[in-house]
């Protein structure tokens, strides 16, 4: 999976690690770096191996593997310190993933479907194509829910189509309780978060009206005094999108070692391209990252340059 995995790639991941060992596979579980605490509750979470902790562990499994299944990322960079590693293995590496553009010279198999709400339905349609649709329990069907409702923002977005709903059904049929998995993913925070939260948007906030565009700009020190962790902030680029008229929402985060950006859009706004032309990311249309090696004051303003220069579309309602 990507470094800093979100519940579609954690979801992905354990969701094919329980159907493979069903099938009598060695199956191992690698994510490129520490996860958020509330991705902990997934079945199997308790084995996945982070390569950043424990390297060496990690290398040795992907040295020994005949397979390595690339889930939810279709580049090597967007696995940090694991990409040089995984660019040099001598097994077949078999790509499953939804964002746009990949490097298929890096992969034997697989395919990128963009069209896809996430990455947890790419690999059900997996299971259910095989013919194995039988081996879909509890474990597998409560990862792959939490994978494909998280990506689709809780059934919101256009990717939630006909196809994700007969998914959600058939995982109800084999006895998914869907309202524990909510639970675990969006009640399950400390105080801090909620303080931060409120401290960001009375005081972080910014609204550019004339091109439809908020942007959020947090420095390390908020961090720090709120005692954010991993996965601390997610979901929080989508708070300006609720704001009437907004097209762009902006996140901003130095993270100390590097600027960390999010970017979310309404209707005909692309923020893949808008990602990729400024600052060094990508994804999906509507929903995409990026980052800067510059101070988080000169990204700021390389952003209201961006928006500028995008003026006509984001102006377009």
């Amino acid at each position: 999976m990507h470094l800093k995995p979100d519940a579609d790639a954690m979801g992905s991941s354990l969701g094919l690690f329980h159907f493979l060992s069903q099938l009598g596979h060695s199956v191992n579980v690698i994510s490129p770096t520490n996860w958020a605490d509330w991705l902990k509750w997934m079945p199997g979470a308790d084995s996945v191996i982070d390569y950043e902790y424990s390297t060496d562990k990690a290398n040795k499994v992907l040295d020994n593997a005949d397979w390595v299944f690339c889930l939810d990322f279709n580049t090597f960079f967007r696995t940090r310190h694991m990409a040089p590693k995984l660019k040099k293995l001598a097994a077949l590496k078999i790509l499953i993933d939804h964002h746009q553009e990949p490097s298929v010279e890096d992969f034997a198999y697989g395919i990128s479907v963009t069209s896809k709400s996430s990455t947890a339905e790419m690999v059900y349609d997996f299971i259910v194509d095989s013919g194995h649709a039988d081996r879909i329990n509890i474990a597998t069907a409560e990862c792959l829910y939490a994978g494909v409702m998280t990506d689709t923002g809780s059934f919101r977005f256009p990717s939630a189509t006909a196809s994700v709903h007969r998914m959600v059904a058939l995982l109800k049929d084999h006895g998914l309780q869907h309202t524990k998995i909510h639970e675990n993913l969006f009640d399950n925070f400390l105080e801090n978060r909620l303080r931060f939260i409120g401290h960001v948007l009375q005081n972080r906030m910014d609204i550019y009206y004339e091109y439809n565009t908020a942007l959020i700009s947090i420095p390390w020190k908020d961090l720090v005094k709120y005692e954010i962790k991993t996965g601390d902030t997610e979901g929080l680029v989508n708070y300006p999108l609720t704001i009437k008229g907004i097209k762009l929402a902006a996140l901003i985060i130095d993270r100390d070692e590097e600027i960390k950006c999010s970017f979310r859009s309404k209707d005909d706004f692309d923020v893949n391209t808008f990602a990729r032309k400024y600052f060094e990311g990508g994804g999906h249309f509507n929903a995409a990252g990026g980052r800067s090696s510059n101070t988080l004051e000169q990204t700021v303003q390389q952003f209201i340059r961006a928006m500028k220069e995008n003026e006509s579309q984001l102006q377009q309602l």
